[in-house]
């Protein structure tokens, strides 16, 4: 196997749950192939370098092998190389938003609460 489509190698590589997942992501421009948006069809080959946008991570790879059938997590690793700074950077920019949210209480008023805001909001009327 020389060539694959990119969405089928991303579905394998395990970067997402379902070939239509990594339609749709690719059709969004989350994708890049050698710095270029690209279409679903496009066939890559050994070498390629993608950048991969998946939620707030930029992921940068290289594609060291090729499959078109999705195996274990441990196999696909095996596909691609992430590249340094590019895990460095995933890295700090994770510890990055950890320190931004650690003031934020992600937690729902109880009943108490509840009342005391509909009491205030009334009030405020």
């Amino acid at each position: 196997m020389e060539k694959i489509r990119i969405d089928k190698w991303l579905w394998a590589a395990r970067f997402f749950k379902t070939r239509s997942l990594a339609k749709q992501a690719i059709e969004g421009g989350k994708i890049h192939v050698g710095g270029q948006r690209v279409k679903a069809s496009k066939e890559i080959t050994v070498g390629a370098s993608l950048s991969i946008r998946q939620g707030w991570d930029l992921v940068e790879i290289a594609v060291i092998a090729l499959s078109d059938r999705r195996r274990d997590a441990e196999f696909a690793r095996t596909l691609y190389r992430e590249a340094e700074h590019s895990a460095a950077r995933r890295e700090r920019e994770r510890a990055e938003r950890q320190v931004a949210n650690a003031g934020i209480q992600r937690q729902r008023p109880n009943k108490k609460q509840r009342r005391q805001i509909h009491r205030f909001l009334r009030e405020q009327d």
